[in-house]
């Protein structure tokens, strides 16, 4: 996308139009740039955690993706749109459970959404923190326990 910014000349004290061309970012570069900053684990670290009470797995999809595929045994759900404000201290919809100092672990459904949480978690200041490799549909296909979720 191009847009263009008004100037003035120094030399001659005349309105110029400069060109700015700003740069668009894909969601995968987003994603890219996410992992090389992120912790990510495999489905075999993040199944030997599941039983560990230092560590709180996060299932950051939408609710409707719950009811309809389940979601790892215990995780708590906490929906994209929500987890910066409930891991807040300072937002009113702060959740206690984000200043447990407990490990989290997120996920999402292939492993996008999450990574994009977890870097902008840590950003935050939330630590520590991890994303799960391939996320729900990898810890489903790899015959892993899922949990049903009713509405």
């Amino acid at each position: 996308m191009n847009s263009l910014a008004a100037a003035i000349s120094p030399r001659y004290h005349v309105p110029l139009l400069i060109e700015i061309t700003h740069m668009k970012v894909s969601v995968k570069q987003l994603v890219d740039q996410a992992l090389q900053q992120i912790e990510t684990i495999s489905l075999e670290q993040a199944s030997k955690l599941l039983n560990d009470d230092n560590v709180v797995c996060v299932d950051i999809r939408d609710i409707r993706e719950l009811y309809r595929d389940g979601k790892i045994p215990g995780a708590l759900h906490a929906p994209r749109g929500m987890l910066e404000f409930w891991a807040d201290p300072d937002s009113e919809y702060h959740r206690k459970v984000f200043s447990s100092g407990k490990k989290f672990v997120f996920y999402c459904a292939k492993s996008h959404r999450s990574a994009l949480a977890t870097l902008t978690l840590q950003n935050m200041g939330l630590e520590p923190v991890c994303h799960i490799d391939g996320g729900f549909l990898a810890w489903r296909n790899a015959g892993l326990a899922v949990e049903v979720v009713s509405p």
